[in-house]
């Protein structure tokens, strides 16, 4: 065997060589710490590896840009392609050292780039979300796009993580996207000039007119529950009598404050239950002392909700507490256990499913409303602080159909 085989075998032995680390979604679902894995090397590693060996062997010597054999770039391609052969598109997946910092930045709530969550879809890199006020929504990047190019150069077939890095940037830079918006079939060009991204997780407004809180939870960052917990005080003061949770484009966060948010409006019984690879079942519960356990409450859904946000769609469903609002969901649904390697690179795999508390399956089949509504593409998502502007006849003529069902539900007509 050629040193550079050896060397690369030395390379990836360390690499596999796992330490602590934390589960994982959309963004970030789980922030406990898994115990770190021991490498057991399979007894016919030689043989499994021999056809790879070849191959590095065979680039290693003929490839005729010599100036592009780079080992560590090699490897990282390596892993990916092995963790796309799993089958978990978009979701388990290789992270460079800079996409790790990247997604402990984005969990934290703050970041630089444009505000949009991305995912692959059928291939695709596909816009989940754009966040609210972010310069991805400024722009007019609405959740649903197909993304095509970025900067002129085409990211079909690319991973998501490289996707990502391209439209990142340093605040004040512009980036040009190319996307197909849902239901379209011609490329649209969008110029986008970088910012600060900082997440607000909960927004809330008095409906204009009614005794109606409208309640904004945009994603489950660090920051969820307590801004929650403070928002359901602030709402009961200023007389709130029902609610509507709006999770449209929440692409998810941290799994134990999503637990603690959900838990504000059931009193008991499962937040959502978790399935390994053997079958094993087990149930995570409510947090006792919910605020608003027995206000009327709907949930507003689009296909941007994912990941933790469709745990909450699915517990309120299934504990029957409020009716949900819009359309399908995204179907985001394994639980990411992200394991640090040791140069600051991670994987983030796969281990086990989310259900609903009665069991429903959530990955790749979404949480279906029990009013469908979609949202006209022309349409404006109402946030609180548009409605906060607004008069209650301004309201009722805003082409928000999704928000006036939850309305009509409610007993505002």
């Amino acid at each position: 065997m050629s040193r550079g085989p050896q060397w690369l075998l030395a390379f990836i032995a360390a690499l596999i060589m796992l330490g602590s680390g934390f589960t994982a979604g959309v963004a970030v679902e789980r922030s406990s710490v898994l115990p770190g894995s021991q490498h057991v090397e399979p007894s016919d590693l030689s043989e499994q590896f021999s056809i790879f060996w070849q191959a590095w062997d065979l680039a290693q010597r003929h490839f005729v840009d010599r100036s592009a054999i780079d080992p560590k770039e090699m490897t990282y391609g390596a892993i990916e392609g092995m963790l796309q052969t799993l089958g978990d598109t978009g979701h388990t997946r290789f992270m460079n050292p800079e996409e790790t910092a990247y997604q402990s930045s984005d969990i934290s709530g703050q970041f630089f780039g444009v505000g949009a969550e991305l995912n692959l879809k059928d291939g695709y890199p596909v816009i989940v979300a754009p966040m609210d006020d972010s310069p991805a929504e400024k722009a007019g990047v609405k959740a649903g796009d197909i993304l095509v190019e970025v900067d002129g150069q085409s990211v079909v077939g690319m991973t998501l993580d490289r996707v990502v890095r391209m439209v990142r940037g340093p605040e004040g830079t512009q980036v040009t996207l190319k996307v197909i918006h849902d239901g379209e079939n011609s490329v649209t060009e969008i110029a986008i000039t970088r910012g600060k991204i900082q997440v607000l997780p909960v927004t809330w407004t008095m409906v204009p007119g009614t005794d109606i809180g409208h309640l904004r939870l945009s994603q489950f960052n660090a920051n969820a529950s307590k801004d929650m917990a403070s928002a359901l005080t602030q709402l009961k003061a200023a007389g709130a009598k029902a609610l509507v949770v709006d999770v449209r484009s929440n692409t998810g966060g941290l799994l134990d404050q999503c637990i603690e948010v959900t838990s504000q409006f059931i009193p008991n019984g499962y937040v959502l239950m978790e399935r390994d690879a053997d079958g094993n079942q087990r149930g995570l519960s409510v947090n006792a002392g919910g605020q608003a356990t027995d206000i009327p409450i709907v949930v507003l859904v689009n296909q941007g909700t994912a990941s933790a946000a469709e745990i909450l769609a699915g517990a309120i469903q299934d504990h029957q507490r409020g009716q949900v609002v819009g359309e399908t969901t995204f179907g985001t649904g394994t639980v990411l256990s992200t394991f640090r390697l040791s140069d600051g690179s991670a994987l983030l795999l796969g281990t086990s499913e989310w259900l609903t508390p009665n069991g429903r399956q959530i990955w790749k089949q979404g949480i279906v409303p029990d009013v469908k509504i979609d949202l006209p593409a022309d349409a404006k998502l109402m946030t609180p602080r548009l409605l906060s502007e607004m008069t209650p006849d301004q309201v009722h003529s805003s082409g928000d159909p999704q928000l006036l069902k939850a309305l009509e539900l409610l007993g505002q007509r």
